[in-house]
Parts: C-alpha cells; sequence; structure tokens
C-alpha cells in the first residue's frame, strides 16, 4: 500500500491529488461536487485515478461538510442542558450586534429557547462545588428534548472548567438514556475560562454532530467496501489532520478543514521555492480564501467566528473568506450599483456557460466572453464545451443592458469588481496588520485564482506571484502534506509568582499524554514528534492575553517542570514583541495553558512535479483572441505542463491544463521554476 490520497471537497469541484511514495510520482483529477451527498464525488474522483484501492495506505480528507452546515444552517436540531439562569448565553453572546451601526439587528441562535433547558447545580469560579447536580432533573431534561426529536445534546455548565465534576455526572446520567453518542460536554470540548466562547463552540460541536459524522461514516463505508483497507483522515482547520474517530467526536474541529489544507501546502511549496512570505488566494467557485504566511508560517487564531454569532475557540489557521468565487453572480442593484456574490451558482446549475439552466452571469462567464477560458477544454470534466453565447446574452441582459454597456465592457466590469473584493481581503491580512504586500508573493491556487493573477499584483502592489504546478488541487495536495496534529487547552487562572508549577506540569503531562497516545493509536508513519507549549497570559487588570510560546523540555515523554522566571522571562519577550514595551512592577498572570502535540509526516519530494525535457515551441498550442481593458489581444496559447525549467513566457499569453487556466497580462513575465512552479513578474524595464 504505497499510494496517500488527498481529497478536497469544494462548492464546485472535488479535488483529488494522488501521490504513489514509492515512485514519487503525482496524478491528479478535478470532478463534479455531488449534492446534496458529496460522497459521490469523492468516491468519482478518486476512481479516475485509482483502480484499486487495496494499494491506497492513506486517504486524506479536507471537507466542507461542517463549513456548509453551519454558513447555511443545516446542522441537526439539538437541545441543551445548563445551569440554571444560563439558558440565554447563546442568544446575549458578548451583546453584539449584526451592524455595529444599527440600531436593529435579529440573530437565531441555532438552539430555540424552548430547546435550552436548565437544572439545579452550581461550580463556582475557584471549582468549589456549591450546589450539587440535581441528576433527577437532568434526566428529565434528556427525556423533554429526546421526545422533541432532537438528534444530539449539548451539557454546558457555569465553571465547568474549573471543576468538571457536576457536569460529568450530567453527561452519564444523559448517555444512560441517549439513544446515540452525540452528547457534547463544555469541559470535554472546551475546559477554558469565559462562559459564552465554551457554550458556542460545545453548541455547534453537537450542531454539527450528526451531519459530520454521518457524512465521514458514509465515506469510511464507502472506501472499506471498495477494497480500502489503510487509514482515513480528515484536516482540522488548525491545518493538522486527525483520525475519523476524533473529527466524529469534535467535529467543530473542522469547520475551515478545507481552506486549511490548501494554506498548509502553500507553506510548503512556497517554502520549497525559496519563498518564506506569501499570501495565499484560494479561488474556487464559491469563494475567494485568502491567508497570510510570514516567516514560512501560517498565522493561527484561537477563536474565529463562522458567522454573527457563531463563535469557534479552537485553533485555526486565519483564513479571510468573501463571496467572490468562479460560480459567484453578478447581479445590479436598485441604486444602479454592479455586486459581486455572495449567491452563487455552485456546481449545479453553475455558471451560464454551463448549460444547465442558470440564466444569471458569474465571474466564470465574464472570464469566458472575454476569451480567457477556452470553452473548448473546460475544467473538470463536467462538459464537453462551454456556450459562450448564453453567457454572453446573461451578460448583456443582466449587466451590460442596465448601466449601458457593451458586452465586452459588462464583462469586464464584472472582473474589476470581483477583482477589487479579492485585492480587499488581501489588504485586510496584509497591510491592515501591519506587512508590506510588496516583501510578499501572491500565490493563486483553486480552479479560478491564476486567472487573476496579473490584477492582484497591480491592484496590491504585490511585487510577484508563484503558481503552483498544480493549482486546481493545491487544497488536496495540502492534505498529503499536512502533518497530525492535536490540540489541548486547559484554564490555570493563577498569578506567576503563586502559580502551582507542579500542577501546571501535570496538566501539561496529561496533554502530552494524550497526545502521543492519539499518534501511537494512528497507521501513519511519522518522522519526528514535536510537543509545542503556549501560556495565554497577561497584565493583572487586563483582559486580553498574550500567546506565550514557552519552551519545555520533554524527556521520554516526561515534562520538565518550568521555572517562573524562564515563564516570567518567555512573557516579558511576547509582550514586547507584540506591545513594544513592558509595564514595571505589573503582576503577570496566567491564564490558560495550549499544548500542541505534533506528529511530522514525511513530505514527498517536489522535485517529482518538475517537467522533464520539452520546449517552449512544443508547449505552444495556438493562439486566439483575450480581451483586455479595453481591446483584444492575440494571445498565445501553451501546454503548461510540457513547459520546461526556465522558460519565459511574455503576456499576453494562456497556459492551460486540466485543472486551470493561468493567465499572464500584458507587462507579465512567467518562468518555470526548478519544481514546476510559475513565477510572474512584471516585464524587466
Amino acid at each position: 500500500m504505497s499510494k496517500m490520497i488527498g481529497v478536497d471537497v469544494g462548492g464546485t469541484f472535488t479535488d483529488v491529488f494522488v501521490l504513489d511514495e514509492a515512485s514519487g510520482k503525482a496524478v491528479v483529477s478535478k470532478v463534479p461536487t455531488t449534492r446534496p451527498d458529496q460522497s459521490g464525488g469523492f468516491l468519482d474522483g478518486i476512481a479516475r485515478q485509482v483502480d484499486e484501492l487495496s494499494t491506497v495506505g492513506v486517504v486524506v480528507h479536507g471537507t466542507t461538510a461542517g463549513t456548509n452546515a453551519l454558513l447555511e444552517r443545516k446542522g441537526a436540531k439539538i437541545g441543551i442542558i445548563t445551569t440554571r439562569g444560563l439558558r440565554d448565553v447563546l442568544e446575549m453572546r458578548r451583546r453584539d450586534r449584526p451592524r455595529t451601526w444599527g440600531l436593529r439587528g435579529e440573530f437565531d441562535p441555532v438552539v430555540p429557547r424552548n430547546l435550552r433547558l436548565e437544572v439545579s447545580e452550581r461550580t463556582l469560579a475557584d471549582g468549589t462545588i456549591r450546589t450539587p447536580v440535581d441528576l433527577d432533573e437532568v434526566r428529565a431534561a434528556a427525556e423533554f428534548l429526546l421526545a422533541a426529536e432532537c438528534q444530539a445534546v449539548a451539557i454546558l455548565f457555569a465553571n465547568s472548567y474549573a471543576n468538571a465534576d457536576n457536569e460529568q455526572k450530567a453527561v452519564q446520567a444523559v448517555r444512560e438514556v441517549w439513544p446515540n453518542p452525540h452528547v457534547s460536554a463544555s469541559a470535554e470540548i472546551l475546559p477554558e475560562i469565559r462562559e459564552f466562547e465554551r457554550f458556542s463552540t460545545t453548541a455547534l460541536n453537537a450542531y454539527l454532530q450528526p451531519e459530520v459524522s454521518g457524512y465521514i461514516d458514509r465515506l469510511d463505508n464507502a472506501l472499506k467496501g471498495n477494497g480500502f483497507g489503510g487509514e482515513f483522515m480528515i484536516v482540522q482547520s488548525n491545518g493538522g489532520v486527525m483520525g475519523t474517530d476524533t473529527a466524529c467526536r469534535l467535529p467543530v474541529r473542522t469547520a475551515l478543514s478545507g481552506p486549511a489544507a490548501g494554506v498548509i501546502a502553500a507553506a510548503y511549496i512556497a517554502q520549497t521555492a525559496g519563498f518564506e512570505n506569501v499570501i495565499t488566494g484560494d479561488m474556487g467557485g464559491t469563494s475567494f480564501d485568502v491567508a497570510l504566511i510570514a516567516d514560512g508560517k501560517s498565522m493561527l487564531s484561537p477563536q474565529t467566528s463562522i458567522d454573527f454569532g457563531m463563535v469557534v475557540r479552537a485553533p485555526m489557521i486565519e483564513i479571510t473568506t468573501i463571496g467572490a468565487g468562479g460560480g459567484s453572480i453578478a447581479w445590479v442593484d436598485r441604486g444602479g450599483l454592479l455586486n459581486i456574490g455572495p449567491e452563487s451558482a455552485g456546481s449545479t446549475p453553475g455558471p451560464v456557460a454551463y448549460g444547465q439552466g442558470n440564466t444569471r452571469p458569474t465571474v466564470t462567464d465574464a472570464n469566458v466572453v472575454l476569451g480567457r477560458i477556452d470553452p473548448d477544454s473546460p475544467i473538470g470534466g463536467k462538459l464537453d464545451r462551454l456556450d459562450v453565447e448564453a453567457a454572453n446574452k446573461a451578460i448583456d441582459e443582466h449587466v451590460g443592458s442596465k448601466l449601458g454597456l457593451t458586452t465586452e465592457a459588462a464583462a469586464e466590469a464584472i472582473l474589476r469588481v470581483a477583482n477589487s473584493k479579492m485585492a480587499g481581503a488581501i489588504r485586510l491580512v496584509s497591510i491592515e496588520r501591519g506587512f508590506d504586500p510588496k516583501r510578499f508573493a501572491f500565490m493563486p491556487f483553486g480552479g479560478g485564482g491564476a486567472l487573476h493573477t496579473g490584477a492582484m499584483l497591480h491592484d496590491v502592489g504585490i511585487a510577484r506571484a508563484i503558481i503552483p504546478r498544480y493549482p486546481g488541487v493545491t487544497s488536496a495536495m495540502g492534505c498529503v502534506i499536512a502533518d497530525m496534529r492535536q490540540d489541548f487547552v486547559q484554564t490555570i487562572n493563577a498569578l506567576t509568582q503563586s502559580l502551582d508549577l507542579e500542577g501546571l506540569t501535570n496538566w501539561m503531562q496529561g496533554h502530552v499524554d494524550q497526545g502521543l497516545s492519539l499518534l501511537d493509536a494512528a497507521q501513519s508513519r511519522f518522522e519526528a514528534r514535536e510537543i509545542l507549549v503556549e501560556l495565554d497570559m497577561a497584565y493583572v487588570g487586563q483582559t486580553h492575553t498574550v500567546a506565550v510560546p514557552l519552551a519545555v523540555t520533554v524527556s521520554d515523554g516526561k515534562v520538565v517542570t518550568p521555572t517562573q522566571a524562564a515563564i516570567e522571562d518567555a512573557f516579558d519577550a511576547a509582550y514586547g514583541a507584540t506591545f513594544g514595551r513592558l509595564l514595571k512592577n505589573g503582576a503577570r498572570r496566567v491564564m490558560n495553558l495550549r499544548t500542541a502535540v505534533i506528529g511530522k509526516r514525511p513530505k514527498f519530494d517536489l522535485g517529482t512535479l518538475s517537467p522533464e525535457g520539452g520546449s517552449v515551441e512544443d508547449s505552444r498550442t495556438g493562439s486566439r483572441n483575450v480581451h483586455f481593458g479595453d481591446a483584444w489581444h492575440k494571445t498565445t496559447i501553451y501546454d503548461r505542463l510540457s513547459l520546461p525549467v526556465g522558460s519565459r513566457i511574455k503576456g499576453p499569453a494562456i497556459l492551460v491544463q486540466p485543472d486551470t487556466t493561468v493567465l499572464i497580462d500584458p507587462g507579465l513575465t512567467g518562468r518555470v521554476d526548478t519544481y514546476g512552479n510559475t513565477i510572474i513578474e512584471p516585464d524587466e524595464a
């Protein structure tokens, strides 16, 4: 079993990357995503490249099942059992509003009020149990929720992070009567201070459990039914992978699974090619996902808001998402302004050019009308030919006629608005966070990202772009590259001068033991194991904390107790780097302990993707007119995968391959590097 398979399911296409570990060779496929059950496209994509699943050792999946369920509010019907007086924590949130400056706003939590039940119990912030839990009330609440046809339940008790005894007793009582394993306890999901974030994360975990676990089980059974006997793993939002058992128990950790895999692949590709600072742009059929990689490392956020009021407190790669994908619909509002998205045509019916019933123009239709996409070679194998005339008609009817523009000008306007939105997202993760985009390379991927490279370089001021060898399946490649990772958190809430160092070490040891046990249970081979420890710390009186990396020694699986001085020095370094100054005589507080246990999976040699032989002349397949700005330009077409290392292609040019189209605008030049990437830069003066 020498093959590894990465599968990324997007809103429009399902991408598959197959690596033969013995030969180092890779093959890819791109097929339409099937709805409502995404497992159809998943299995179809694998079958395109693998005849016998018995030859496959590992399948790693980047899934959007959880993401879609949250965004579309299509999770399970769930109930909540909570401490008396706290049933409305989810609805009150942080007393924020959907529109900051609006006087009105509506929010419906994923659990209606009649299914949020209270029971008698009380644990104080110091862990003291003032009121033992009334288990009769708990059982009655569980029976009520079952009668209401709830599919999952969340147990959310006050201060259970400090002492989980009441909550654990309640969970045991509920599990005695609950007919399935979908019971989420806040102390198990997030043993961390702050009630709303803990309640929200746990409730969303329960909300996703039936949907995500059912989806994973269907895939697992289908793979085994077709002869697969290897390991099936899921990408987490933090860029690591986990086993299916963990994913079914903690589905909230898959909220940004697919996009995270793309960022992991981008970091590895860029670093191998000599670029430490990269801004990624994953453009699929529905969205444009942007992330920043600085000094070879992607940014991790401890908390993410999936949508207003839907907060997930778990480590996630920082990804900014906007509705500007290839299937995003262009429309003119009542004020005569052209808008792009957020509604998308998705894979069904898809853009107008797909000829499947959609009559409203999309970003893809604009690229088709302007000659940037070859209508005779659509990606994904879904159609033999795109309907250019239908795309022309839709753009003229819905945009051109309303704005008084020709069809070409209307298509250009669609792309300008889409590009403006995409550039804004890039500025958000770079300029607005203090990063100079001129120090970064732009890496577009996904099915449509490489069509917008020139616009991003021009609009944002990025110096160059790096196009991966297989842009359309980069996220699927990331599934193969990602390490196995387990994250743990525990609230400590103590001043450094009174910190129980032995107790802190015991928590670390517990995390390390759990993490190493999960690595041992995996079938994967690891080149190394890594332990990362961070403390959330602040000065006394401050609300917000800084992440403080702590150098911890682990010898033969045993954690060596850190000193108070080491902790305080680490805080001073992290706080000073963040704010530029320290507070004299300020007392320091350790709020949370965070531990990550990582199994480093072997990385394949990107050099195996390098093109062999060939010539620029042999790679030229013809030419066609392509519209740039306000004129048509004769543009040379190349078969990108056959371009040899060192090739230099002056724009305007189009590089075609099965999973995407690469556009080199006038004034730009592309060159092929050692790994088959295409580096696009402005022409030399």
